[in-house]
């Protein structure tokens, strides 16, 4: 028989503990203690921020030469994160004009932790189209050379998803830390080096 789902492990007790929102401020930990995306002064700009706990971690790891802004269909406390900002708003309505207005220049990092409703059914492919969003908004939001990371539910077209980002930039990885449960399908993507696409030259143009 599947063993049954452990809600409060030792990660929902650790996070209760230090202060944060929930138990995957520890996904972002790991994430950062491996990969070092996330660095002291860096702009960082959070994808799906709700509840808040990357935004935490984020914001403790840039300090106060940095900044946090976050973005989430739903609301986030303004005493999350102190000195986060945030934008109540769908990903794939947000103007990205309104979030470097926020930082006052290109990010250093975008994250994202986003995830579908769950149905059982067709979950990877609505995560993959999330991070495929993701995606399409970098080129006027990442600075060249930045890094990205990035949630995914492995499923068919997750390797697709993968040649993808390395298109974009110089080095990507697949990563599952530690405090992601055993059940879950949940993969991250890391990636720096970032590499904007070149515009394609309208038709006709001069070479």
């Amino acid at each position: 028989m599947p063993q049954p789902r452990k809600l409060h492990d030792r990660y929902f007790k650790q996070a209760k503990a230090e202060g944060y929102v929930a138990r995957s401020a520890y996904k972002l930990l790991e994430i950062n203690d491996k990969f070092r995306i996330v660095r002291s002064g860096d702009r960082v700009l959070d994808l799906g921020c709700a509840p808040g706990s990357w935004m935490q971690v984020a914001a403790k790891t840039v300090g106060n030469k940095g900044l946090v802004v976050g973005v989430d269909l739903q609301p986030v406390g303004p005493n999350v994160a102190p000195g986060a900002r945030t934008v109540q708003g769908d990903i794939f309505k947000v103007e990205p004009a309104t979030l470097l207005d926020l930082s006052g220049s290109l990010f250093d990092v975008v994250l994202s932790d986003m995830a579908p409703s769950t149905t059982g059914h067709g979950d990877d492919f609505l995560s993959v189209r999330l991070c495929r969003r993701v995606l399409e908004i970098l080129p006027p939001l990442l600075s060249p050379g930045g890094s990205l990371a990035m949630k995914v539910l492995e499923g068919e077209e997750f390797p697709e998803l993968l040649r993808e980002v390395r298109a974009l930039f110089t080095r990507v990885k697949g990563f599952k830390p530690d405090s992601s449960r055993d059940v879950s399908r949940e993969m991250f993507i890391v990636a720096d080096g970032y590499r904007p696409p070149v515009p394609a030259k309208p038709l006709g143009s001069a070479s």
